[in-house]
């Protein structure tokens, strides 16, 4: 079993223990999994946060600002499958046990959802103590896991109990624990559109745009990764995926996206129309290629169908419909009207004035609105991150639904 897509938050404290953090970085993202770095100011004496951002290809996280900008910890709980606080030292795991939050790293344990793992760190006689177990106690209250105490050489020089557990001993514990734990969307069907729609004119033009397919192929990844059987129905693009919980279906026209659409929709507990499909296709399309003139060309449009209004129709109670708008005025007002008008669950808003946002950037900036009347603002972020956020809301919303 791999860690393959899974996305860990790696939470380092000040113990010399440190020194192993590059190596088990190391070993998690050969197993596949996406690794993200907090360290406290006493772990940067121990490990070079160099070293671990170079192992991580990520930046490593110290504080929850650097002055210029804002490292949002309640985002970074929100990412994560799993956070895993090694070395915890017994400073720290004081904190975690009594809700103390004076650093980044308490903020991102207060804030996450994930499951939390602790691999102590520390002298025997520190790990023996009364209050240490107390506080192990307290945290394994929480839900938290421990990952047990080695036994060995000490950086005291004596030998005993406190050792932190070796990095592939703490990789095979995630593995073990993802073998064994349902996806939150393990038996769903889903449905995402993506890409542009080529609308032809003639056998050698047509209308389109520049719609690069990103975004929902990220999407669909990100459903796939949380255990959906998804169909995406794509748009003409160079991209592809070959995940093997996703379906292809590959057209070209909105008509034909339309169809495809409305053809798996009726099984789909969950539906992400985010293809940029064009409003209007020619009203004729001619057989042989359109001679040059003198004069002009004028050419006659119609209206092609509205794939998210004829869902929202005819959506069940059962199904999860969202929708993207792109908007360049009154982006917030649109976006809603539209949500309402299109009996959507939540619309995906992106504006073309945001620099690094929209079609063919590798990044995106977004804004989450949902039929509850929530509003969740997220920063610039690649596509990536930005399709993990809508799959975690759509299952937040999902989730609430079902306590209702």
């Amino acid at each position: 079993m791999s860690l393959n897509g899974k996305k860990i938050i790696l939470a380092i404290t000040g113990s010399i223990a440190a020194y192993k953090t590059p190596q088990f970085v190391r070993l998690l993202v050969k197993s596949g999994a996406e690794v993200k770095v907090v360290i406290t100011d006493a772990a940067s004496a121990f490990v070079s946060p160099l070293a671990l951002a170079t192992v991580s290809k990520n930046p490593v996280l110290s504080s929850v600002s650097d002055g210029a900008t804002w490292n949002n910890h309640v985002e970074l709980g929100l990412w994560a499958d799993a956070l895993l606080i090694a070395p915890c030292s017994a400073n720290t795991l004081g904190k975690l046990a009594n809700g103390l939050c004076d650093n980044l790293l308490c903020a991102v344990y207060l804030s996450a959802r994930c499951p939390v793992f602790i691999a102590p760190a520390m002298d025997e006689d520190m790990w023996k103590h009364p209050s240490t177990q107390l506080n192990i106690g307290k945290v394994k209250s929480y839900g938290n896991q421990i990952i047990p105490v080695g036994h060995g050489e000490l950086a005291s020089g004596l030998v005993g109990e406190g050792r932190m557990a070796e990095p592939e001993d703490m990789v095979s514990h995630l593995e073990d624990f993802f073998t064994n734990v349902p996806l939150p969307l393990n038996g769903l069907n889903a449905l995402v559109t993506a890409g542009p729609t080529y609308e032809k004119l003639d056998p050698v033009r047509f209308i389109g745009n520049y719609s690069t397919g990103k975004m929902g192929i990220a999407i669909s990844e990100a459903l796939a990764a949380k255990g959906a059987i998804v169909n995406l129905v794509l748009g003409p693009t160079h991209l592809s995926t070959s995940h093997q919980n996703i379906k292809v279906i590959k057209v070209e026209s909105a008509h034909e996206m339309y169809d495809a659409s409305m053809r798996v929709f009726g099984e789909a507990h969950i539906a992400v129309l985010s293809a940029a499909v064009a409003d209007y296709r020619p009203t004729l399309k001619e057989t042989e290629k359109i001679k040059k003139k003198e004069n002009g060309l004028t050419l006659e449009l119609t209206k092609t169908e509205d794939i998210l209004a004829n869902l929202g129709k005819i959506k069940a109670h059962w199904q999860t419909l969202v929708g993207f708008a792109l908007e360049t005025t009154n982006e917030l007002e649109n976006a809603r009207e539209k949500l309402i008008r299109k009996n959507a669950d939540m619309i995906v808003l992106n504006s073309l004035k945001d620099e690094g946002a929209g079609f063919g950037h590798d990044t995106n900036k977004i804004s989450l609105i949902t039929n509850d009347g929530g509003i969740k603002d997220l920063p610039l972020q690649s596509k990536k991150d930005a399709a993990n956020a809508i799959v975690g809301q759509i299952i937040e919303m999902r989730y609430a639904k079902e306590i209702a």
